[in-house]
């Protein structure tokens, strides 16, 4: 499974908010988003679906690819 750690960071950006602030609101360690963001891990599904609650997006959000046609 591959996860989109740039959708996450799109995310971010669309908020105006750091991982530093996701973590503390999600209770998801900030060890968690750095080894998604560095390519170490990827997020399991129940981290997905506590991202995709907090920034109201389906968890198919960060597992499609962008596609250019």
């Amino acid at each position: 499974m591959i996860v989109s750690y740039d959708r996450y960071k799109s995310l971010l950006d669309e908020h105006g908010i750091n991982s530093y602030a996701v973590s503390k609101d999600t209770g998801i360690h900030q060890s968690t988003l750095s080894d998604w963001k560095t390519g170490r891990s990827n997020p399991k599904t129940d981290k997905l679906q506590v991202l995709a609650r907090y920034f109201n997006v389906t968890i198919d959000y960060f597992l499609e690819e962008d596609r250019l046609y």
